[in-house]
């Protein structure tokens, strides 16, 4: 791994990840205001038009196509998962809580790099994946750690937390397995054309009623588009030329960033034992990242 690296590319990548840090929260201002698959398949739109202006057009010829298959599969299940999550969400705090869930990718990222690709790691990957685990369901559980409040608040909304979960499932994959093909080629421009195709289709066939456009919700869905292709044409920039090592350790502090700003934007308070639930996940993810770094890399 590069622990050195060009300044401003470093500062773009921070940036990616602030920005990353808005989506959760903007995602689920959109689609209370435009609907949760018509918002989405909007926030996608809006998303690929600024990439290929950011990027330009993908030349896909050059692209191995294991990398084109696998990764647009892949990408477009996961943004697809992360945005009907946060958009079928019962309410404001719930959905900044989904977001926590989904963010048990980090560590389901290293545990599957140790089975597929062969990754070597420490013992730390033991406290680590547990720390995320037990904060996953810290968060879940709602008023103290009982098994009848993590399975009711489940129950209440099955189809957003399972949207999560298998969004987080979705995205560990997504990484160990393009890492494998892409072969340093980035194709998510054409992943978030195909991402906003499917969600039209999944709209065009749906019950959801016409998009009830207003400036609010209009102006909400530039900053989210924005924001989104914004920070993936910046990562890209920081992950080729920036320090990479600053950079993987500040990515592992965007479920508390998130949660921070979510909170802000949709006027939410969020319990102590959240922010605790929250810490920890980050906590294990770190320990999970640690546990796979060469000593003195």
């Amino acid at each position: 791994m590069r622990a050195n690296g060009d300044t401003r590319a470093t500062l773009c990548g921070l940036a990616a990840i602030l920005l990353w840090s808005t989506s959760a929260g903007l995602i689920r201002g959109v689609t209370e205001d435009l609907g949760a698959l018509g918002g989405s398949a909007m926030i996608y739109t809006v998303g690929t038009l600024l990439l290929l202006l950011c990027l330009g057009r993908p030349r896909l010829r050059t692209f191995p196509r294991a990398y084109l298959l696998v990764g647009s599969l892949l990408f477009a299940a996961y943004e697809i998962c992360l945005s009907l999550a946060l958009g079928y969400a019962t309410d404001r705090a719930q959905a900044i809580e989904l977001g926590i869930v989904n963010y048990l990718w980090p560590c389901l990222t290293v545990l599957l790099a140790i089975a597929m690709n062969g990754q070597r790691a420490r013992w730390p990957i033991l406290p680590g994946t547990a720390l995320a685990l037990f904060g996953i369901l810290w968060v879940v559980s709602g008023e103290g750690l009982s098994l009848p409040g993590l399975l009711g608040n489940v129950a209440a909304n099955p189809l957003s937390y399972g949207l999560a979960f298998s969004g987080a499932i979705l995205w560990a994959l997504y990484c160990n397995l393009t890492r494998r093909f892409a072969q340093g080629k980035n194709g998510v421009t054409l992943f978030f054309a195909l991402t906003a195709v499917a969600l039209w289709v999944q709209y065009g066939v749906s019950q959801e009623p016409a998009i009830p456009f207003s400036a609010s919700g209009i102006l909400e869905l530039a900053a989210t588009g924005t924001a989104m292709a914004a920070g993936y044409a910046l990562w890209n920039l920081g992950i080729l030329r920036g320090n990479m090592t600053l950079l993987a350790t500040a990515s592992y502090f965007t479920p508390v960033l998130s949660s921070a700003f979510a909170a802000l934007w949709l006027h939410t308070a969020l319990t102590l034992q959240f922010w605790q639930g929250a810490l920890l996940v980050t906590l294990g993810s770190l320990l999970c990242w640690l546990a796979t770094r060469t000593p003195g890399a």
